[in-house]
């Protein structure tokens, strides 16, 4: 399964960094999805839940933010978000 790497990083530094097989945040434009191998964009980000998903299935990672923006190039996401509240986890799927 291709993966991609993700940060999570506010104004006072990293939220969390690690390896996943989808990115789902609220873009400006809708709920956006992003895979490994997606084309390269950038997008702001509306109030919503950022969920991660593990490389293996398990834990879904999920932050409630209040904007910010996204970056996506050569399988990096970079998130950039105003304010975060820390993660709750739910099962893959849910």
């Amino acid at each position: 399964m291709a993966t991609l790497e993700v940060d999570l990083v506010a104004t006072d530094g990293k939220i969390w960094s690690g390896t996943a097989r989808q990115v789902i945040a609220p873009a400006g434009d809708g709920e956006m999805g992003i895979l490994a191998g997606h084309q390269p964009v950038l997008t702001v980000l509306k109030p919503g839940e950022i969920r991660v998903y593990p490389p293996e299935g398990g834990e879904v990672l999920r932050w409630t933010v209040d904007g910010g923006f996204l970056s996506f190039d050569a399988n990096q996401a970079t998130i950039v978000v105003d304010e975060v509240v820390e993660p709750t986890t739910s099962r893959a799927g849910h």
